[in-house]
C-alpha cells in the first residue's frame, strides 16, 4: 500500500514547532493556494481529489462546500470541529498534539477557499491540554505572517479563534456544536435550514473535522488528481484510523484505503494480531455508534470477498452484513470478550450523552440500558432480546440527530450477529457470570494513550 500522508514527519524531532514544521515544507501549500490560485480553483482541486469527511458520515468534502451560501452579504464562518468524542476514537487528539500546523495549514487554505475570514476550533473539554498548543501555533502563524492581516501580502485575512466545549458527545453533531458555540445548550436543530446557509450566528457556515482539513493542504501540494489515485474507487486517499481493543498494537495508524481489514488486524505493521494467540470474534470497525460484525463478516463480505477498509466495502450487504468506516475508530474483540456485556456499555454511555431533546432518544435509550442491565446481570427474560430489538428500531430514523441511531445500531447488530449470547445469558445466567468474572480478573484490553502529554 501507498506511504504515508498526514502523518510523514510525525516521528520528526519538534515538528509541533513552527521552524520545525516550515523547515520540512511546512505552509508550502498555504503560499501556493494563495500566490498561485484563486479561491474556486483550491475548492475545484478538493473536489477532484475525492476527499470524503473524515469524521464518520464520509461525505463528499467538495461538495459540501458547494453548498456554502455565497449570495448574502453576511459574513461566512468556517468550523473545526475537535470535539472527538466517538468511544474508541483518538485519532484527531493525536493530529493536533503533535501537527498542529498542519491543522491550521488545512484551515487557512480552506478558509480562503470559501471566502471565511473568522474561523474557530470548538474542542472538547477534556482536551484542556491540547488548547495551549493549538493556540502557541495559532501565535506562531500569526508572527510568521500566516495568518491575520494582509497573509503573505496579499488580500486574503484570517484569524482562528480555540473554543472549548464542556465535554458534552452530543456537540459532536455540527449543529449542536454551533449552539454550543454561539453560548447555548448544546442541543441539535432541525434541518433544514442547513448550516451551509443558516449556521454559526445564523450565517453561512462549513463544518469539518480535524482530519479532514488537515488533508486539504497535502492535497494542494500534490494535487487533487494525484491524491485521488490513492485508495480504492471513490474511497480515496488515506485514512487515519484508532486501533484499540484485544490487539497487541493499540495506536493510530495511517492507511492507503482499501487495506484488506484482515491485515490490518494481523500485520506487525499494524494492530499485530491478538493477544495470547486467541481467536478474533468482533471487530466494530468505525467507532462505537456503528454496527458490530462478527468475525467471519469483518474479514469477508456478503459476497465472500476480502473485507477492505473503505466506505464501500465496510457497508457491503448495507447492515445486515455490513458496517461503516465511520470515524476510524476500530475495536476488536477476542474470543473471550461478552458482547452482552459490552453492548450494555456503550448504552449506557449513549443513555447518559443524549441530549433528551427528541422522545425516541431520551425515552428509548434509558429503557435499552435497563433491559441490557436485566440480561447482563441474570435478571433477563427472553421475551427481553425481542423488546431490544423493537425499542432500537422505533428509535432509528426517528431523531432529529445522528444520536439515536447511534444508540441503537450497535444493539441491534449485536443481537443479530450474536444472539446467541444474549440467550445464553437468560438460559444459564450463574455460568455466564462466573465465566466472566474469571475472563475480567485476567483481561488485558488494550487501549492508547502513547506519549500525548
Amino acid at each position: 500500500m501507498g506511504g504515508k500522508i498526514l502523518l510523514a514527519n510525525i516521528e520528526i524531532p519538534g515538528i509541533r514547532d513552527f521552524d520545525v514544521y516550515r523547515a520540512h515544507g511546512g505552509y508550502s501549500a498555504v503560499e501556493r493556494a494563495l500566490r498561485e490560485m484563486t479561491a474556486s480553483q483550491v475548492s475545484t482541486e478538493v473536489t477532484r481529489s475525492g476527499l470524503r469527511g473524515r469524521g464518520g458520515a464520509g461525505f463528499p468534502t467538495g461538495l459540501k462546500w458547494s453548498f456554502l451560501d455565497r449570495k448574502t452579504e453576511k459574513p461566512r464562518y468556517l468550523v473545526c470541529n475537535a470535539d472527538e468524542s466517538e468511544p474508541g476514537t483518538f485519532k484527531d487528539r493525536y493530529l493536533m498534539h503533535h501537527l498542529p500546523h498542519l491543522l491550521l495549514e488545512g484551515i487557512i487554505i480552506s478558509s480562503y477557499a470559501l471566502g471565511v475570514k473568522t474561523s474557530y476550533i470548538y474542542i472538547r473539554g477534556e482536551f484542556k491540554y491540547l488548547v495551549g498548543i493549538l493556540e502557541k501555533a495559532i501565535k506562531e502563524a500569526c508572527q510568521h505572517g500566516f495568518l491575520g492581516d494582509r497573509i503573505l501580502g496579499t488580500d486574503f485575512s484570517l484569524n482562528i479563534y480555540v473554543h472549548p466545549g464542556a465535554g458534552a458527545y452530543i456537540c459532536g453533531e455540527e449543529t449542536a456544536l454551533l449552539e454550543s458555540l454561539e453560548g447555548k445548550r448544546g442541543n441539535p436543530r432541525i434541518k433544514p435550514p442547513f448550516p451551509a446557509f443558516k449556521g454559526l450566528y445564523g450565517c453561512p457556515t462549513v463544518v469539518n473535522n480535524v482530519e479532514t482539513l488537515a488533508t486539504v493542504g497535502p492535497i494542494i501540494s500534490m494535487g487533487g488528481e494525484a491524491y485521488a489515485k490513492i485508495g480504492r474507487g471513490k474511497s480515496t486517499g488515506t485514512k487515519l484510523i484508532s486501533a484499540c481493543g484485544n490487539i497487541n498494537n493499540p495506536g493510530v495508524y495511517e492507511i492507503e484505503m482499501g487495506l484488506p481489514a484482515e491485515d490490518f488486524i494481523y500485520s506487525p505493521e499494524y494492530c499485530g494480531g491478538i493477544p495470547n494467540d486467541k481467536y478474533l470474534k468482533a471487530v466494530i470497525p468505525g467507532g462505537s455508534s456503528v454496527p458490530i460484525l462478527p468475525a467471519d463478516l469483518i474479514l469477508n463480505t456478503a459476497k465472500g470477498e476480502k473485507r477492505l477498509m473503505s466506505y464501500e466495502s465496510m457497508a457491503d450487504g448495507e447492515f445486515e452484513s455490513g458496517t461503516m468506516l465511520g470515524s476510524g475508530g476500530f475495536i476488536v474483540y477476542d474470543e473471550d470478550a461478552c458482547i452482552v456485556r459490552n453492548t450494555w456499555n456503550l448504552t449506557r454511555f449513549y443513555r447518559h450523552e443524549s441530549c433528551g431533546q427528541c422522545s425516541p432518544c431520551r425515552e428509548g435509550t434509558g429503557w435499552m440500558e435497563k433491559v441490557l442491565s436485566r440480561i447482563e446481570h441474570g435478571l433477563g427474560k427472553m421475551s427481553d432480546i425481542d423488546l431490544l430489538v423493537h425499542v432500537a428500531k422505533n428509535i432509528e430514523g426517528n431523531t432529529i440527530c445522528p444520536l439515536g441511531d447511534a444508540a441503537a445500531w450497535p444493539v441491534a447488530s449485536a443481537i443479530r450477529h450474536f444472539r446467541h449470547e444474549f440467550e445464553e445469558h437468560v438460559l444459564h445466567p450463574a455460568e455466564v457470570l462466573e465465566k466472566e468474572s474469571r475472563v475480567v480478573k485476567n483481561r488485558r484490553f488494550t487501549i492508547f494513550e502513547g506519549s500525548l502529554k
